[in-house]
């Protein structure tokens, strides 16, 4: 999605007749947005001929099966490469391309279990909260084989050759801790959830019920803005020094709940717009499409009847944009195949 939105021609290759790519209605499927399809059965001779044909022809191909899978079909890196030496080839896993787990299913619960991250989420004294599944699929995963596309296509411009991509969700959800194996170098942070700066133990930095049953989010972790929190509340500067001190930290959020809890979220929200102070309206996905400021910065968008976050990040000279709404499984399998057969050109 991000590289059709950043301008590639993608085209997907679907499994003839096989079904909906998701549990609903896949014209609203956002994730498929700006591509096309073309239904090919990779076990039939003339369907492998087509799809070689487009790989022969395309800068990068992605797949994201199991170790093994695309060489048995006959695509894997070394037989694409023989004819398209410059050729980017991304292979996106839970778990890597070698390694014990390698073969193993997995979904993005799994991959951050294993990495470390998912025991960072979440309450003390209960079991760690799964964040959807945006820490692996997206973050881990989705990012970093996009990052790992643009390094070597850019590479190639140099050397003039392709290589292939190992993107594993483990790997990258594991990178994305960085920060915290530095902390814990440090001494700074602790493994017990609800313990940390940003795991909602400190009164600075996490999300306070309000009056109305809603939540307001504080991030003032610098002095400054801890102060204009301090402020917003009506409290005392001096009765709330030393905030890095973690011993005050519970007793303070209890005193701040209190405070928090006699005003609605967006009274708070429209009180603390006069103060720098990192604090935030808890919006639901509703809110959000409908808040002014995100209207302002024109966060989303509708494309085929459906609301949705545009493209990011922003060009200036080459802006993104949403090549059209999601394709059904195989719906652009006729002009593809015509337009092979016409030209060696990629098809347009």
């Amino acid at each position: 999605m991000m590289l059709a939105d950043m301008g590639a021609d993608v085209v997907r290759i679907d499994r003839p007749g096989g079904g909906k790519l998701s549990a609903g209605d896949p014209a609203f499927d956002v994730l498929n947005r700006g591509r096309r399809s073309i239904a090919l059965d990779l076990k039939d001779h003339e369907s492998k001929a087509i799809a070689r044909a487009l790989c022969d022809r395309a800068d990068v191909v992605l797949e994201g099966f199991r170790p093994g899978v695309m060489e048995r079909l006959g695509f894997g890196p070394t037989e694409l490469a023989a004819t398209n030496s410059a050729l980017v080839y991304a292979r996106m896993t839970g778990w890597g391309q070698h390694g014990a787990l390698a073969d193993k299913a997995g979904h993005d619960i799994n991959y951050i279990a294993m990495s470390g991250a998912l025991s960072l989420v979440g309450e003390a004294g209960k079991p760690p909260l799964p964040p959807i599944n945006f820490f692996a699929d997206f973050g881990g995963g989705a990012t970093f084989v996009v990052t790992g596309i643009l390094a070597a296509l850019i590479e190639r411009a140099v050397s003039g050759t392709g290589q292939v991509i190992d993107a594993a969700m483990i790997d990258g959800s594991a990178l994305l801790t960085a920060q915290i194996h530095g902390w814990r170098a440090m001494g700074f942070w602790s493994d017990r959830r609800s313990d940390n700066i940003l795991d909602g133990a400190a009164y600075f930095y996490r999300c306070y019920q309000c009056a109305d049953g809603k939540y307001l989010a504080v991030g003032a972790i610098e002095p400054q803005f801890h102060a204009g929190f301090v402020e917003g509340l009506g409290l005392p500067l001096g009765e709330f020094a030393n905030h890095l001190d973690r011993s005050c930290w519970l007793e303070r959020s209890a005193r701040i709940a209190a405070i928090v809890a006699t005003r609605r979220r967006d009274e708070w929200a429209k009180h603390f717009a006069a103060f720098d102070a990192c604090v935030s309206p808890v919006l639901t996905i509703a809110e959000a499409l409908a808040h002014p400021a995100n209207r302002e910065r024109a966060l989303f968008g509708t494309v085929g009847g459906v609301e949705q976050p545009m493209p990011a990040p922003r060009f200036s000279r080459t802006p993104s944009a949403i090549a059209g709404p999601p394709a059904l499984v195989g719906q652009d399998s006729d002009p593809i195949r015509a337009r092979l057969a016409q030209s060696d050109e990629w098809p347009d």
